[in-house]
């Protein structure tokens, strides 16, 4: 791997940062598109001043600011997420293998190309943008014509649709289209046609998952229960969401049926039985509370900032590994070996983590609480502007964060910055992440014009800083327990190093066709 001596990045510009985690795909649509805070005018100017030669497509395209409200993939919605830049990851990787020495793609074996071609990283540049292509085509059909602007703007023909394994175009669009082949029936369901005959939706259940509760009525203080909320049409909602509600449902339960890269059976990832929470053992269960409680009784500026900052997966996860490509000054082979590595690292991680969320479909604090407190009062953060407050009804009580639509544990969130920090340290051979973020005063989505009562910077020197935050964030946020991300951190690990391993593999053309 090429990397220089290490250099800060804090001072990056804003203006070059993208909220969606080095996804390809939706931070060029949504800013080429006129969704994103950059002007139209302004991605055009940045995609005609690229320089094919010397260029990064990845870091030089695509880090473009994007407003996170207006996003296609919500925030939370992490494993469709996690996915979708796995696809679009895969096929980047895939389309500069033929320019490596020994490199293999995943899912395509194209033939090796001459060193000449890889003298400058032109051919890769637009092979890999081809690739993207493909995948997008196949995964965000409305969004198609945001990459049509950005290769317009850069000169390329969107419809070019050769298969020509001589040409970076050519082997661009076989790339990407084996990627699409290939994952199409992988048990993500991101057709929408598995399970029903019509009318099927992208990403849906198609298991016949069915929660123990209810959203109105929970048998089992064990076990997860939707949470029923106000039904928004629209940010901010509007008069004709009044009086209309929605129940949550399990957020793609099928994940843990997917494919993975690095292991056949989610199984046999061991997780200790939820017994922080179960309410068979009420001294546990309301220690764990009492932990939860006590957090959001004395939440600070800080704590609520970062918990909004790891929330936002186009944040959080997503800029990190950008980040430490950035401080490890990494040329586009090993720029994008490394967001291979990490992007396998999450997706793989985030399958055995659905397994197990399903299989223990454990409780979130917002039904623990009022549980272990029914008919009694306690204190904790009061909600929007309130601050603590002594004398809350535990019915009343709220986390900070909006609650997962998804079982307790483990927690995604921290399973995959765990993944993610493990897949990095073992690529670039250190702990050094170099991460700043700037957090306007009254910015916060929960506490708008509140929080933060000033400016704070979020800066993570090393990935175990990073993780660590990550981790705590979630329970600061009232979102997970204790115990489940301190068992989470070390859950995640373990696909770091199976990522790597399995990477370096493809990259040394170590595999068997």
């Amino acid at each position: 791997m090429a990397t220089s001596e290490h250099s800060s990045v804090s001072g990056f510009s804003p203006k070059r940062r993208s909220l969606l985690i080095g996804t390809a795909s939706t931070a060029v649509l949504t800013t080429l598109g006129g969704i994103g805070t950059a002007s139209a005018k302004e991605s055009r100017a940045a995609a005609a001043d690229f320089d094919f030669d010397k260029g990064n497509f990845h870091r030089d395209l695509l880090s473009t600011p994007v407003a996170p409200l207006k996003e296609p993939i919500g925030p939370m919605d992490a494993t469709v997420l996690v996915y979708l830049t796995h696809l679009t990851m895969t096929a980047w990787f895939d389309a500069l293998a033929p320019y490596h020495p020994t490199a293999v793609g995943v899912h395509s074996r194209i033939k090796r190309r001459p060193s000449s071609e890889a003298a400058t990283n032109k051919n890769k540049n637009i092979a890999a943008l081809y690739a993207g292509y493909q995948v997008m085509k196949a995964t965000f059909t409305d969004q198609v014509p945001g990459y049509v602007k950005l290769f317009t703007s850069l000169g390329l023909d969107p419809e070019d649709t050769s298969e020509d394994p001589t040409t970076a175009v050519g082997i661009g669009n076989i790339a990407g289209k084996a990627v699409v082949k290939a994952r199409k029936r992988d048990g993500m369901n991101f057709a929408g046609d598995e399970g029903r005959k019509y009318n099927g939706q992208p990403y849906e259940d198609y298991t016949g998952y069915v929660p123990v509760n209810t959203a109105y009525k929970v048998v089992n203080p064990s076990k997860w229960q939707p949470v029923p909320g106000p039904h928004r049409r629209r940010v901010g909602g509007g008069p004709g969401d009044k009086g209309i509600f929605t129940d949550q449902r399990f957020v793609t339960p099928q994940m843990g049926r997917v494919k993975a890269h690095t292991f056949k059976d989610p199984s046999k990832f061991k997780l200790a039985p939820a017994n922080h929470t179960d309410h068979t053992d009420p001294r546990r269960y309301k220690r764990s509370v009492d932990e939860i409680l006590a957090a959001s009784a004395g939440l600070t500026d800080e704590q609520k900032s970062k918990a909004e900052f790891f929330d936002n997966k186009f944040l959080g996860i997503g800029q990190s590994t950008k980040y430490a490509a950035l401080a490890h000054d990494l040329d586009l082979d090993d720029w994008i070996h490394l967001h291979f590595t990490s992007s396998t690292a999450q997706c793989d991680d985030l399958i055995a983590a659905w397994y197990q969320k399903r299989e223990k479909e454990a409780v979130r604090p917002y039904t623990a609480v009022r549980h272990a407190y029914a008919g009694r009062k306690v204190s904790a953060w009061g909600g929007p502007g309130k601050g603590t407050v002594h004398d809350m009804p535990a019915e009343e009580w709220t986390s900070y964060l909006p609650v997962g639509d998804h079982p307790d544990y483990p927690s995604g969130s921290t399973t995959l910055c765990a993944a993610e920090a493990q897949a990095a340290r073992r690529f670039l051979g250190d702990d050094i992440l170099d991460l700043t973020w700037d957090i306007p005063a009254g910015s916060s989505l929960t506490e708008p014009g509140i929080t933060p009562a000033k400016d704070l910077k979020v800066h993570y020197a090393t990935w175990s800083e990073f993780e660590k935050d990550c981790a705590m964030s979630r329970v600061w946020a009232g979102v997970h327990f204790k115990a489940t991300v301190e068992r989470s951190l070390v859950f995640g690990k373990q696909f770091g190093d199976l990522a790597y391993e399995h990477v370096q593999r493809l990259i040394k053309g170590d595999v068997k066709d």
